[in-house]
């Protein structure tokens, strides 16, 4: 949401310029567009995740932000991260369901919990914060 208000306010900028408004006005609305049709996808994935983790964690939003700096970023396969992700963000747990990954690497799925168990371990009951 940051990101989207600090574009907007920089376009604003460009565009009340003077001179360069020319130049502005030609780029501008191609980079508008895919400034705002790009979702955070970090902030998107907060967003998802902390209503399941209100309730069992005194700071849901540090909880949800460690998990996907930390145990995520421990899965180097860009499938099985996204994967993890969205299992994360639908139910508040680490969640691989078979069909969301490539049949190819649904063997991996039992040594990925593996990597990103210590991570998500120290997310939930050692915050940062």
């Amino acid at each position: 949401m940051l990101f989207r208000i600090s574009a907007a306010a920089f376009i604003a900028c460009c565009l009340l310029g003077g001179s360069a408004q020319a130049q502005v006005e030609q780029i501008e609305p191609v980079q508008f567009r895919s400034l705002k049709s790009m979702p955070d996808p970090r902030a998107e994935f907060v967003r998802q995740c902390v209503p399941h983790m209100m309730g069992r964690w005194a700071h849901p939003e540090s909880v949800c932000d460690c998990l996907h700096d930390y145990a995520a970023a421990a899965v180097e396969d860009d499938d099985l991260r996204e994967a993890l992700l969205r299992g994360i963000s639908e139910t508040g747990v680490p969640t691989i369901e078979t069909e969301w990954v490539p049949a190819s690497k649904q063997s991996e799925i039992g040594a990925t919990f593996t990597k990103i168990a210590k991570p998500t371990l120290q997310c939930m009951f050692e915050p940062l914060n």
